[in-house]
């Protein structure tokens, strides 16, 4: 099979290796295709801890295809299944997932495209922000994740205050539902026309989910007194600090929404299978660039510089 290895800083190169065999309690899938995760791009960037070259297909986390092998033991699925996995490397032709971690895709998203990873952390995060109708819910950083996260608040009865850097970003968080837009520049403007949207009390829940010291501070200052605070940005650069008197004066309740069980996340991915499937939620628009494997490399970048149009890379197989 192809599969990528990244060989440094910036650099992948395309190898042809064996194909995974699956093991006891284990599925191979044939992938059609992966997303590109934001959280890709620190490895790419060649830190000091990361090790190169990387083992083939590594750091694909968001594939979704057809079952064409079982594990012994392996019951419930069957070869020719189309599923969405949670996987490990998955920037290859072919990976093994446990059979546990995998889902069934339903005869109506055929033909979609279906990172089942990042969508089901959507839904767990949803879950764990605790958004009922009524509220007030301010979205920190409107990428893939938070324009999904803005349809949900929405569809739940929230109103949402989408709050992001590029103007395109805005437009699509208009399109998923938001009530109000606030470029993301000045940090004293942002707080000040969110204490004007709220008659001076700020959110019931603000969701940061840029995952840069800066946004999670201005996630803070908007947030109500006993409101909830879900981290969802991905801080992975270095440690945080952050504003425990006005943390401790609001009474805030503080969610780290990132999960690490994989059964949680699995739970999150069959949600949002059906939510997709039920046509309560379409993710269509927000995949804006496509790529062949060969090509990794750009689609990294495109994640990392962001172009104007871009949300969403996937690479396709």
């Amino acid at each position: 099979m192809r599969a990528a290895v990244l060989t440094g800083a910036g650099q992948v190169r395309i190898e042809t290796v064996a194909r995974p065999e699956p093991g006891p309690g284990q599925v191979r899938l044939r992938l059609e295709g992966c997303g590109v995760c934001a959280s890709n791009l620190t490895p790419w960037a060649g830190p000091d801890w990361m090790t190169f070259p990387t083992k083939p297909g590594d750091l694909g986390h968001e594939g979704w295809g057809t079952i064409d092998a079982l594990g012994e033991g392996v019951s419930g699925h069957e070869i020719g299944q189309r599923v969405a996995a949670l996987s490990y490397k998955a920037y290859a032709e072919y990976d093994v997932a446990d059979a546990s971690a995998v889902v069934p895709l339903p005869a109506a998203l055929a033909g979609k495209p279906f990172p089942g990873e990042p969508l089901g952390c959507a839904m767990n995060i949803f879950r764990r922000s605790r958004i009922e109708a009524g509220q007030t819910v301010a979205i920190v950083g409107i990428g893939f994740l938070g324009a999904i996260l803005t349809r949900l608040a929405t569809d739940a009865g929230a109103r949402v205050i989408a709050i992001s850097r590029r103007p395109y970003s805005l437009d699509v968080a208009r399109a998923f539902g938001a009530a109000e837009t606030i470029p993301m520049e000045d940090h004293h403007g942002i707080i000040e026309r969110v204490k004007d949207l709220t008659g001076g009390a700020f959110c019931d829940r603000v969701i940061e989910a840029v995952g840069k010291q800066w946004p999670l501070d201005l996630s803070a200052e908007i947030t109500r007194e006993r409101g909830r605070l879900i981290v969802a940005g991905y801080h992975q650069d270095g440690p945080r600090q952050v504003n425990m008197w006005l943390w401790n004066w609001r009474g805030l309740d503080v969610i780290n929404a990132h999960e690490r069980d994989p059964a949680v996340y699995v739970q999150g991915i069959r949600e949002a299978v059906d939510a997709v499937a039920s046509g309560r939620l379409d993710p269509s628009p927000l995949y804006t660039h496509t790529y062949p494997l060969d090509r990794l490399g750009d689609a990294l970048d495109a994640t990392r510089d962001r172009p104007d149009g871009f949300l969403k890379a996937l690479v396709t197989l």
